[in-house]
Parts: structure tokens; C-alpha cells; sequence
């Protein structure tokens, strides 16, 4: 396919609001894609590679608009290119506003009449070729690769191209609109779709099996070691609604670690994170304790805590500390101190088993890791009393709290509901997105001293409040490092930053407030930690912020 055909039916997706409609032009779409169905699939979601790989492009919005300034001729800036950006407000309006077919982009290519003929496999490949470029000089191809793609784009392409390489595709495509249009396009059920799409975190490849081999073909797909899926989140809720609903309650430590799927083929471990990145490298002494302990290949899951020289547990800031560490990691391993808590089992050699129930994945958990300690403590009951006297137990072991699991519930990866329940006795917590901020002023003024925080609201997100407590001068450093590569543009003190940082946000109340765009605003926000295990699309919820409010 063209992928100028492809933009222009982006466009007219883009341009519907209805959610049936929607569905039925992605339908469509999908149906008409012949070999570029897999490629397709991913592009209309932002995505070049499936959802499980940690294969990025690496390319910042800096580098994205150095490009387009330069494909757009010699008397552009990338200034120009973040001017237009604040008075456009997103990337694919600038690149469109811009010709591309000038004597620079014919003089790279030694031909003119080029635009318009780029085809969806030529674009997936040179992003593909762009995202394998590594080393000594390694941005400066990149760029050179991105100003290539750009001089041959006609402006739609461009529009199209730009969101793509920075992951903004913005037509208004989630990932329910995307699996109910595979079942639409293939008459297959959509049920059967999510099935799917939980066990290869692929669309692409989901998309392909349900053409050619319909549902038969969906149901025949399994687990894959080396691949992770996403993994099952837990609602907050309390021991009597659990007990009221389940009859009985499975009752097992909290942990204040990170989040860790571990895959062992038999030979070698692989580690990846909540998001799905290799964390495979920065945690050895987890991959020497599987290699040494598992007894078969499988999947667990986890969380990795840190530790101080008596085995008791540290905060999570110090797990993070090693996730992000890339260099001298053996220098950090001395310093902190890791070990795994496993707690569920999601395939054991050669068998799949997210259908059982918890009860059987934990007993099958203990048999792969040979009853090790490693493996999280846990009591069924239907006593209140007991349930409390092992949440004290695992408070006073430094733990944060525990969690409540149905005895019957079967895996769900990427699913949040109600047969997992964390009990936190603290203060509430948000997993908010930085979408803007503020310089500081005195002493703070080189620092970003304020961030404007936001929830989930479809797929924009909605300002929340302002967090400036709970932050020293070290962290304010440290955050200012992190956020200044997204800023889109700036007036005054205000900065308007794109959707990347997750920050972890405690808070007295949330209360009704016109303020802000979310309808509700914080009462006494104040930073806990950056979120480096979550991703925009994984934080919380406005729906969620609903019903905390109308739990208060």
C-alpha cells in the first residue's frame, strides 16, 4: 500500500467521532491491507514494533525537529519548527504546514517527483534501519535517515510520519478500537481477539493469524518465552469486600519493589519490566538466582525489592536506582543490595496457565522454584482476624501492605478488576503524567520548581493539580534532567511539556474543583517518586478518580 493512501485513510478516521464509525474505517482498513496488514496495524496505533519489544526508534522531539527544519529548506530552524509547534499544538500540523520538495530534498536524492510514492514497507523499513543505528555518531544517522524519509513526504505523509516516529498518532485509535476492528475485518469474535492479543501483546501478528487462520488460528496461540505479556493489575479495595465476594481470600505481602516478568527458557533469563523493557542487564544477581534455583522453563511474576545489609527491605527509590542504571553495574550491585519475591506463575514447561486458578499457579510456582524463599508468603482464610494479623506481620517486616486475591481467578494480563485487591494503610496514592510546569525562582530558579500533573482521560490527559512539596533540591536536579527533554515550548515561567514522565502523587482529598480540566483538583499534592515503571498509557484514570472521590 501507498503510504499516502494509508495517511489519507488515517485522516478520515482522524476525522470521525463516533466509536462505531471508527471501528468500522479501521475495519475497513485492516481488510484491504494484503502484505502490509501487520505493519498497518502497528502504524495506525503510533507503534513501529509490537507492544512486547523494548526496540525503540531512540528519537527525542529535538532531534524530530532538527529534521523537519532541515527538509523544510535551508532558512528553517528548529526554533521555527517549535514557534509553529505552539501555535499548532502537535507535531503532525507543523510537519504538514511545511513543503518538503524543494531544491535540498531533491538534491539528497538526486531526483525530483518523489513525494507521494513512498510505500508503507519503505517507511517501516527505514524506521526500522533508523532504530538499528547504534554507537559513534549514531544521532547524526539517524538524523540523516529521518531527513530522508521527510524530503519524500508529501504533506499529509509528513503529518502522518512525524507522529508516528515520536509514538503520537492522535486519530483517535485505542487499543479496544483496534481489536474490536480485527474481529470486525476477519468475522472473528472479538473475545477471541482479546484472547489473543493477551497471550503475543502483538496486534500486528494478531491481525495476520485472524486473516489467514481465523479464530482456530487465534485460539492456537500461546505464551512464548521471551516474550512478555502485560501483566495483572489489582484495584484497591478491602479485606470484607473481598471475603464477601470470594467466600474465602488469598492474603500475601505487598511489596514496595518493581514489577518484574521473569522468562526462562532452560538455558538463559530474560527480565522485563511493568512497561515490558529488557531489564535484563541491570539485575544479574536475579538472573543468576533463576538460572541457579528454577527447576523448568517458565514465566513468573514478581516484584524485585531492595535490601540492606540485614535483609530488610529499603524503599522503592533504591530499586530504581539499579532499573535505570546502564553503566557500572556492578559497582551498583555492591551498593544496593536486590531479590526477587515471586508470586505467580504463568507458564511452567511447555503449559500455559492463565486459566487455573491462583491456587494452582502458586503451587506450581512453588514447584518450579523448589520451594524457595523466593516465593511469597500467602494464608487463605475467611477470618477478618487473620487476614489483619498477617497484614501487621508484613507491616512490621518493613513491607507496604498486602494484597487480596480471589482463590479462583485465573491470570488476565493488562486487566484490572476486582479478583485482585491492594490493601495500602497509608495515604492514597495517584500514578499522575507531567503535562507541564514551572521555573523555580531564587536559589531555584535554573530548576523546574513546579509540575502541573495530569489523569488519563481517553487518550489526552487532564490537568489534575501542581506539585512543588515533597521535593528537595537534589530531586528537583534530578527531575529538571528528566523533563527538560520533553519540553514542547515555553512563555515566561510556563512550560508546556508532551506526556512522558509518570510521577507518583500522595494526597489528603481530591475535591470538585472548575480549575482544572479534570474537574477535581488535590489537596495537598506532594511528591513520592518518579514512576519509572509506568508509561502515560498506564497511568491513572479519570474514571478512576471518579470513583475514589465518590468513595471519600
Amino acid at each position: 500500500m501507498k503510504f499516502e493512501s494509508l495517511c489519507k485513510r488515517s485522516a478520515a478516521i482522524e476525522a470521525e467521532s463516533g466509536d462505531l464509525e471508527t471501528v468500522s474505517l479501521v475495519a475497513a482498513l485492516l481488510s484491504e491491507s494484503d502484505e502490509d496488514l501487520s505493519t498497518i496495524t502497528r502504524f495506525i496505533q503510533g507503534r513501529v514494533f509490537p507492544a512486547w519489544s523494548s526496540e525503540t526508534l531512540d528519537i527525542g522531539t529535538s532531534l524530530c525537529h532538527v529534521a523537519i527544519a532541515r527538509a523544510a529548506g535551508p532558512n528553517v530552524r528548529p526554533e521555527d519548527i517549535e514557534n509553529r509547534l505552539a501555535e499548532r499544538g502537535e507535531i503532525g500540523a507543523v510537519a504538514e504546514s511545511y513543503d518538503f520538495g524543494g531544491q535540498q530534498g531533491l538534491a539528497a536524492f538526486g531526483a525530483g517527483g518523489s513525494q507521494g510514492r513512498l510505500t508503507v514497507s519503505e517507511v517501516d523499513s527505514e524506521l526500522r534501519s533508523l532504530a538499528k543505528t547504534s554507537g559513534s555518531g549514531s544521532q547524526d544517522r539517524k538524523l540523516d535517515l529521518l531527513f530522508g524519509l521527510f524530503t519524500r513526504c508529501s504533506p499529509i505523509e509528513a503529518r502522518y510520519l512525524a507522529r508516528i516516529v515520536l509514538s503520537e498518532m492522535r486519530i483517535g485509535v485505542g487499543e479496544g478500537a483496534v481489536r474490536d476492528a480485527i474481529a470486525d475485518a476477519f468475522s472473528v469474535p472479538a473475545d477471541t481477539v482479546e484472547r489473543a492479543l493477551q497471550v503475543t501483546n502483538d496486534y500486528g501478528h494478531v491481525a495476520r493469524v485472524a486473516r489467514e487462520d481465523g479464530a482456530d488460528g487465534l485460539t492456537a496461540l500461546q505464551l512464548e518465552i521471551g516474550r512478555p505479556v502485560q501483566a495483572m493489575l489489582a484495584q484497591a479495595g478491602t479485606a470484607a469486600e473481598g471475603i464477601d465476594t470470594w467466600g474465602e481470600a488469598i492474603a500475601e505481602t505487598k511489596f514496595d519493589g518493581a514489577r518484574v516478568q521473569v522468562h526462562y527458557d532452560g538455558t538463559s533469563v530474560s527480565l522485563f519490566s511493568r512497561n515490558m523493557d529488557d531489564v535484563t542487564d541491570p539485575l544479574p544477581e536475579i538472573v543468576e538466582f533463576v538460572s541457579e534455583t528454577a527447576t523448568v522453563p517458565c514465566i513468573l511474576d514478581g516484584e524485585v525489592i531492595a535490601i540492606d545489609e540485614n535483609g530488610d527491605p529499603l524503599p522503592f527509590q533504591a530499586v530504581l536506582r539499579r532499573f535505570r542504571r546502564k553503566h557500572d553495574i556492578a559497582k551498583m550491585r555492591n551498593e544496593v543490595t536486590l531479590e526477587l519475591n515471586a508470586f505467580d506463575c504463568l507458564h511452567a514447561d511447555g503449559v500455559d496457565l492463565l486459566d487455573e486458578p491462583v491456587t494452582e499457579r502458586h503451587a506450581t510456582l512453588r514447584s518450579v522454584l523448589d520451594g524457595s524463599q523466593a516465593v511469597s508468603e500467602t494464608i487463605q482464610t475467611d477470618s477478618l482476624d487473620k487476614i489483619a494479623v498477617f497484614e501487621t506481620q508484613s507491616l512490621e517486616a518493613g513491607h507496604e501492605g498486602i494484597m487480596l486475591k480471589d482463590p479462583a481467578a485465573v491470570y488476565s494480563p493488562g486487566n484490572r478488576g476486582q479478583h485482585w485487591l491492594k490493601r495500602k494503610p497509608d495515604i492514597e496514592t495517584l500514578d499522575l503524567v507531567v503535562t507541564g510546569a514551572e521555573w523555580g525562582e531564587g536559589r531555584r530558579a535554573n530548576h523546574i520548581g513546579t509540575f502541573l500533573v495530569s489523569v488519563r482521560d481517553g487518550d489526552s490527559f487532564a490537568p489534575i493539580g501542581k506539585v512543588a512539596t515533597g521535593i528537595t533540591d537534589a530531586q528537583l536536579e534530578e527531575l529538571t534532567t528528566l523533563c527538560e527533554p520533553h519540553i514542547l515550548s515555553e512563555s515566561g515561567q510556563s512550560i508546556d511539556l508532551s506526556p512522558a514522565v509518570v510521577f507518583e502523587v500522595g494526597y489528603e482529598e481530591i475535591q470538585q474543583s472548575p480549575t482544572y480540566a479534570s474537574g477535581y483538583a488535590l489537596r495537598f499534592p506532594r511528591f513520592v517518586a518518579v514512576r519509572d515503571d509506568k508509561t502515560p498509557e498506564t497511568a491513572d484514570s479519570l474514571d478512576r478518580v471518579d470513583r475514589l472521590a465518590e468513595s471519600q
